[in-house]
C-alpha cells in the first residue's frame, strides 16, 4: 500500500510538473483568425502540430504495407511496448490498434523517438499524459526501428473497404 501511495504521488507530481511547463498556455485551439504557429499552440509549426516534434521533419509517405518491416515491428512491439500498450483497450498507455487512423506515421515515430519533448511541448501528447498519468519512456530506438513499429501498427488497423 505504501509503495502504491509513493507511486501515485510520484505520478501526480510528474503530471503537475509536465503540465506546468506549458508556460501558462492553454490546450484550447486557437481562436478564429489566430496565427497558425503562434500563441495558442506553443509556437509549433503546422507540421509539428500534425506530425509531432522530433527527428522526423517530413511527412512519411505510406504505400502498401511492408510485411518484412511489419514483422520486425511486431518483434519490437512485443519486446518493448506490450507492457504498457494493448491494441483494443486502454492499459497503462492508450490502445494502439487504430492509432494509424488517429495519428500520422511521422507523429507516431516522433512520439516513440522523442517522448520527453513531445510531452513538454505538444498539446496532444500533454493531453495523453494528463489522461494516462504515465509518461512513455524513451526506448532508445533508431528511426528505422520506429518505422518498423509504424508498419506493424498499420497491420493492426482494420482496413476500410476500397483501401
Amino acid at each position: 500500500m505504501r509503495r502504491l501511495s509513493v507511486l501515485m504521488i510520484s505520478v501526480l507530481a510528474t503530471s503537475l510538473v509536465v503540465t506546468g511547463c506549458g508556460g501558462g498556455k492553454s490546450d484550447q485551439p486557437p481562436a478564429a483568425g489566430a496565427p497558425q504557429s503562434g500563441a495558442g499552440d506553443g509556437g509549433l509549426t503546422p507540421f509539428e502540430q500534425e506530425n509531432g516534434i522530433g527527428p522526423i521533419k517530413q511527412a512519411i509517405e505510406l504505400g502498401p504495407i511492408d510485411h518484412e518491416k511489419a514483422e520486425e515491428g511486431k518483434k519490437l512491439f512485443e519486446a518493448k511496448c506490450v507492457l504498457c500498450h494493448k491494441m483494443t483497450e486502454r492499459y497503462v498507455g492508450p490502445a494502439l490498434g487504430e492509432v494509424t487512423q488517429r495519428r500520422t506515421a511521422a507523429y507516431i515515430m516522433n512520439m516513440v523517438l522523442n517522448p520527453e519533448e513531445m510531452y513538454t511541448k505538444h498539446p496532444v501528447a500533454r493531453q495523453l499524459l494528463a489522461e494516462h498519468m504515465t509518461q512513455m519512456p524513451n526506448l532508445s530506438l533508431t528511426q528505422d526501428q520506429a518505422r518498423e513499429l509504424v508498419e506493424y501498427l498499420r497491420t493492426q488497423t482494420p482496413t476500410k473497404s476500397g483501401s
